[in-house]
This record gives C-alpha cells, sequence and structure tokens, in this order.
C-alpha cells in the first residue's frame, strides 16, 4: 500500500496535523482499482479491462500533474510544494505502480487467458503458418503507412506525438551515402488496430492475437535494407497536455483552443516508456533527447501501452469471461406514456443512475423537444461526447423553432474538441451558444424548460450530479433530479441569466453557487454542527464525493470533529484528510468504494440533533471546483426523496462489505473484511438487485 504525507507542512496547517499528499492518494486511488484486477472473483477479461483502466487514469495523471514536479526536478528546488524531493518521491511510488501492474499481467493475467484459449502469440511462438500470415499482413496493411526515418543533421529527431507507439532502432553499416549515421525512427500510425485476431486457419480454432508491436518488431530489417538492425525497442513518450489559455488575453476563446489543441500533443516530455530489454545506449539517447531524468524512464516487460489491451478485450466474444449484462430500468417514479409535465406537477422526480436509466432524461428533453406548447429550452454542456443523442434532439429544437440557449463549456478537459465541435454546429443553425464566465468552468449540470400553459409559462428543470453523456450515463453512478418546484426552477433561470449577462446574480432561493456561495454556505454548516455539538447538541455530516482536497473544507471537518461531531466521508478518488489519527480526528472515517462502476455522485447530508438537510450537486469538495468552477448544490426537501437517498447512498455505501476501503491513521487504505456476522454485500450488486426486474430502460 502507499502511504505518503506531504511535506513541507503548510504554515496554515495546525502542527497536530498533517495532511495527505494529493498526487500520492490518486496513486493510492489507482492502487485501489488496480485491486480487481487482481480479484479471482472478478470475470477475466474484466480483470483485463481493469489492468488497462489504470493504465489510462496513470497516463491522464502524468499529463496533467507531473510537470510540477518535474521543473522543480530540473530547477534543483528544494524548497515549497514541488521539489527533487517530490519529484523523485512520485516517480518511485509510480514506478511501483507500474512493477505491479506487469507483474499482474505477465504472471496471472496472460496464463488465466491462455487456460481459456486466449493467445497474444509473440513473435518468437508462432508457426511457420502464423509467421507466413503475419508477413503477408505486415506488407499489406501495415508497411505501406510506415517510413523510417534515419537522423543525421538534415533529418533530426522527428516530432513525436502524446502517447504514440514509436520504435527505436540502432543500425550497422553506412547508408545508402556512405555514413554512419546509427540511429532510426519508426513512427506508428494511430490508425492501425493495435491488437490482430489471427485468421481460424493459422490460429488452431483459438483466440490468437498478434500485437501491432510484435508485428514490426518481426520485420523491422526489411526496412532497412542493406544495413544490420542491432538494438531496437518500442517507445512511448508521455507529454504534459493540460491546454493553459489565458481567457482575458484572447479575443476568441474557440480559436484560441482549436489553436492549442494543435499543439496538445507536443508539449514537454515527462515521462518515457521503453522496453524492458532496452539498451542503455538506446535509453540515455531518447532520455537526451526528451530531457528527461533517468526517474522518468519506465521499463516495461510487455506492451507499452496497456490501455490498447481493451482492444483486446472487445475483440473476444466469451460472455462467460465479462460481467453478466445489466440493464437499467425505466425510472421507478416515472409512468411510461405519461406527460413528464403533469408527472412533474404531482411531484419531484429522482433517477438513480445508472441502475435507473439515463433514458428517463432523453426522454424528458425528447417530449420538450416535440411539444408545441414548449417555447424554450435552456442547457450548459460540460461532457456529451463525440455521437449523442441528446446534441440531435437539441439540434431539432432549434430546427422547430424554439429558442435554444447553450452553454458550452469549451475547456472540459480532453474533450475540447468534440466542444467545440458541438459549439460551432449549434451555433451555425441558429442556437444561441455562450460560453460561461471568463477565467471560471461551468460544471454545473441543468436543464431549463420553459412551456406555454394557459395564460402563464410554466418552467422545468433538470439538475443532476452527472454529465450530459448517454455512455458514461450507463458507467456512472449519478442522481438526476427533475422538478418543477417554482423556487428551484427560478434559481436555474437566474443562473443561466448571469452566465449570459454576467449581470450581478440575484438572491437565490434554494441553490447555493459556486464560486458565490457554496464554499462560505458549506463552512458555516460544518462550522455550526461544531458549536451545536460543543453544547451538548448531536451533530452529524456524512458527505460522499470524489475528492476532497479543499483546505480550509479539511481543516473545518477536524475543528468539527474535534467539537464532537460525528463525520464520515465516502471519497472515491484523492482525500487529503487525515482520518482517525489518535487525539486529532478520531471523529472522522473516511471510506472509498470502487465498484463495476464509477461512483460519481455528490451528495452532502448534515444532521443537527433531529433536524436533516440533504445537498445533491456537481461540486467535490476541492479549491477549483469551489473558487475557480461554476458549480451547482442544491436540497432535496421532500422528506420522502431525501430518505431515499440516505438510503440508497450513504447507508448502503458506510455498510459496504465487498468494494470499500478504509482510510487508516497512517494515510494507507485497508480493504475492509466482513464482521462474520452476516453476508457481506456490496452496495453497487445491492442497488443492481433492488432495480433489477422493474423493467428495462428506454433512450439508452
Amino acid at each position: 500500500m502507499l502511504s505518503f504525507f506531504r511535506q513541507p507542512k503548510l504554515a496554515q496547517t495546525p502542527p497536530s496535523v498533517t495532511l495527505l499528499d494529493r498526487d500520492h492518494s490518486i496513486l493510492a486511488f489507482n492502487e485501489r482499482v488496480l485491486d480487481w484486477a487482481y480479484r479471482k472473483d472478478v470475470p477475466l477479461l474484466e480483470r483485463l479491462r481493469y489492468l488497462s483502466i489504470v493504465s489510462s487514469n496513470l497516463d491522464e495523471f502524468f499529463e496533467v500533474r507531473a510537470e510540477p514536479h518535474l521543473v522543480a526536478n530540473q530547477r534543483k528546488d528544494d524548497k515549497g510544494l514541488f521539489t527533487v524531493a517530490s519529484f523523485e518521491r512520485l516517480a518511485r511510488a509510480a514506478h511501483t505502480l507500474v512493477a505491479r501492474q506487469y507483474a499482474l499481467y505477465n504472471d496471472a493475467l496472460l496464463p488465466a487467458l491462455d487456460k481459456q484459449g486466449i493467445r497474444i502469440v509473440s513473435h518468437g511462438e508462432r508457426n511457420t503458418a502464423q509467421r507466413r500470415w503475419v508477413k503477408q499482413y505486415f506488407e499489406r496493411e501495415v508497411r505501406p503507412l510506415l517510413i523510417p526515418v534515419g537522423l543525421d543533421p538534415s533529418h533530426p529527431f522527428p516530432q513525436v506525438a502524446n502517447k504514440s507507439l514509436n520504435f527505436i532502432v540502432r543500425l550497422g553499416g553506412r547508408d545508402a551515402f556512405g555514413r554512419e549515421n546509427d540511429i532510426a525512427i519508426v513512427k506508428v500510425p494511430r490508425v492501425l488496430p493495435r491488437m490482430i485476431r489471427m485468421p481460424d486457419a493459422v490460429s488452431g480454432g483459438r483466440n490468437s492475437f498478434v500485437s501491432l508491436s510484435s508485428v514490426i518488431r518481426g520485420h523491422l530489417a526489411e526496412l532497412f535494407p542493406g544495413r544490420d538492425v542491432g538494438q531496437f525497442s518500442q517507445f512511448r513518450v508521455t507529454r504534459h497536455s493540460d491546454l493553459a489559455v489565458d481567457e482575458e488575453d484572447v479575443k476568441n476563446l474557440r480559436t484560441a483552443l482549436r489553436q492549442g489543441l494543435e499543439h496538445r500533443h507536443f508539449g514537454q516530455a515527462v515521462r518515457l516508456e521503453v522496453s524492458a530489454g532496452c539498451s542503455e545506449y538506446l535509453a540515455g539517447f531518447l532520455l537526451k533527447q526528451f530531457d528527461l531524468p533517468e526517474l522518468a524512464l519506465f521499463r516495461v516487460p510487455g506492451p507499452v501501452n496497456l490501455v490498447r489491451l481493451t482492444q483486446l478485450v472487445d475483440l473476444v466474444h466469451e460472455p462467460r469471461l465479462c460481467f453478466p449484462s445489466y440493464s437499467s430500468c425505466y425510472p421507478t417514479q416515472l409512468t411510461p406514456g405519461v406527460s413528464f409535465f403533469e408527472q412533474l406537477k404531482r411531484g419531484d422526480v429522482l433517477i438513480h443512475q445508472p441502475f435507473e436509466s439515463f433514458g428517463g432524461v432523453l426522454a424528458f428533453l425528447r417530449e420538450a423537444v416535440n411539444d408545441p406548447q414548449v417555447l424554450a429550452i435552456k442547457q450548459t454542456i460540460y461532457r456529451t461526447g463525440s455521437d449523442s443523442e441528446l446534441m440531435d434532439l437539441l439540434r431539432e429544437a432549434v430546427r422547430r423553432g424554439k429558442e435554444v440557449t447553450v452553454v458550452v463549456e469549451l475547456k472540459a478537459r480532453f474533450d475540447e474538441e468534440a466542444n467545440i465541435n458541438w459549439a460551432e454546429m449549434l451555433e451555425s443553425i441558429g442556437a444561441q451558444v455562450l460560453y460561461g464566465v471568463v477565467g471560471l468552468k461551468t460544471h454545473a449540470k441543468m436543464m431549463l424548460i420553459t412551456r406555454r400553459e394557459g395564460r402563464q409559462l410554466k418552467r422545468y428543470a433538470h439538475l443532476s450530479t452527472g454529465n450530459y453523456n448517454p455512455r458514461t450515463a450507463r458507467l456512472y453512478t449519478d442522481w438526476s433530479h427533475l422538478t418543477a418546484d417554482a423556487a428551484l426552477t427560478d434559481d436555474v433561470e437566474n443562473v443561466f441569466v448571469h452566465l449570459a449577462s454576467h449581470s450581478r446574480l440575484p438572491k437565490l432561493n434554494r441553490v447555493l453557487l459556486a464560486p458565490f456561495y457554496l464554499h462560505h454556505k458549506l463552512m458555516g454548516k460544518i462550522n455550526d454542527l461544531g458549536v451545536a455539538a460543543a453544547s451538548g447538541g448531536v451533530g452529524r455530516i456524512v458527505a460522499k464525493m470524489n475528492a476532497l482536497t479543499d483546505e480550509a473544507l479539511i481543516h473545518a471537518l477536524i475543528r468539527a470533529g474535534q467539537m464532537g461531531v460525528k463525520i464520515d466521508l465516502i471519497v472515491r478518488g484523492a482525500c487529503m484528510l487525515p482520518a482517525q489519527v489518535p487525539g486529532v480526528t478520531d471523529n472522522i472515517r473516511v471510506r472509498s468504494v470502487v465498484g463495476r462502476f464509477l461512483e460519481h455522485s455528490r451528495v452532502f447530508y448534515f444532521r443537527r440533533d433531529d433536524v436533516e438537510e440533504l445537498y445533491l450537486s456537481s461540486a467535490d469538495w476541492m479549491n477549483r471546483n469551489m473558487m475557480r468552477r461554476v458549480e451547482l448544490a442544491w436540497p432535496v426537501t421532500d422528506p420522502v426523496q431525501r430518505q431515499r437517498i440516505v438510503d440508497e447512498e450513504l447507508v448502503a455505501y458506510l455498510h459496504d462489505g465487498v468494494d470499500a476501503w478504509d482510510l487508516l491513521a497512517d494515510g494507507t487504505y485497508a480493504r475492509v473484511k466482513p464482521d462474520g456476522r452476516r453476508v457481506a454485500h456490496g452496495a453497487q450488486a445491492a442497488l443492481m438487485a433492488r432495480y433489477a426486474g422493474r423493467g428495462e430502460g428506454t433512450g439508452d
């Protein structure tokens, strides 16, 4: 297990409290994800998928989080948050995690796949017929797309794109001009599949595959006729990829971001992956080329990109080796065939995704688009994906003459290009497209429908903890809240007007909005509970979120706990609050639940004596969410609805005995162990069972 505390202590941190390090907490989360790949109760291909997920997470970690540590190392900084020491600690922790990944892949997963008749056949293992087929495939599909580049003064080291597959080769002899230039680079096009299934005629009826890297490796010599191919290695470089645009210094944010996207793949190198057998000569050459220290070099005994193993999972059609298929049910509070508008007049509707279908949200929008009494649709867009029925519905709404206003967050990390394309499409057909507030990301998820009903205009809203992405809505746990409540819909209308006009925000009825009120209100609620508990009252906080890194909120929680408030935090990923430290955080428990679905809901529960408050939110408890984003938190006031969320989102997860991990006093996480008195359950599995058989969802 990973255990790291940030050094040095921050000045405002009480002497008795040292916060956990955020970056190491992220790596610790990936240790918990990797545990799913170790679990023998998980179907084999799903174990392989979890291994790939960890690699994908690590890619993003290096793209976003590694650069300041690397720069500090290059500058020999020894003070501050980022130093030579912080770089070295982080690099060693990452090396440990990567070593565990490849040990699992080579020692457990590959042999287990082989027992199931699934093999990745290396060049040395191929029989004559297989080598013949691979050679034909190479000549037909691969070689025409490869251009080996021999390095010399007129052919400098080529631009190598972020996370692309490449080969470096050391050549003997002389080139066609009699020169002894000995290094060549082969860039592998991304259009080529990384896993290729061999036909039944040469695979003996097994699921036999070859990796693209092994296909090229087996035929490298043919790319350099007349030269001796000596040392070689595949390699992959990860680059810093967080786009930085000074919004106040650009005239057109969309244009500036599109220009930035052109350079994202060629940012500063932060990690170099090579084959385990790469020679010191070639590794040193690459490190020098990319200006990286030795600790940034990862020698891996296998494919340099385990993310691509998801292609293998998709190519093997063995349902018995995957999770049983799961179909979400139609939202239980909705009646199919009855107008949403009529149902919402009778009361609010909650949808617990993915156990209930996101198709209910799409059906709500679809009815609004087709209803001639609906005059206007307003919506925020953060992540929708490149192929989205929701966006098609908005386009149809414009075609039908409705007023469509869309607030598109162009800076949604790694979704910038898709969002720019959607913005341009909607703008081209007449929708009002806005880009939020300068300097702030619009992360709130909200939709507002305005409908003429007699002589009045009636508003209906959808608020969500998640994204408007039908694909991830099947994989992430989230809450959708449909409402006709006038106080809430007025608040949503005022937020949309504020985002469009940048006018002063009026006092809101119920919604807590970041960056204006949310942080302050949360601090106030925590502090008030602390005062109440210190005076003999009962104070209780249960909060579920993806990350807890805002230091002011952390210290408020610690103070409240020391004053007697009982606090349970369900934090999926990074958490900087040290829990269960004797004499310091005895009243605070932190647990992380990692399951089949990605935990994504944000739920905040506060109780003072017998008075309960519960909020759903788009915001994690991170400084960026509180201060640099437009975020919403809104109360669920109906007692029945509130109790449903408490039961399904808080109680179930606090009693999870299968997929939960508890944060210990030393900063490590320990997977929960059943107490033996009753059968352990996983919260997600219990919810899947609860909603099973209630009818499949529609609209997904």
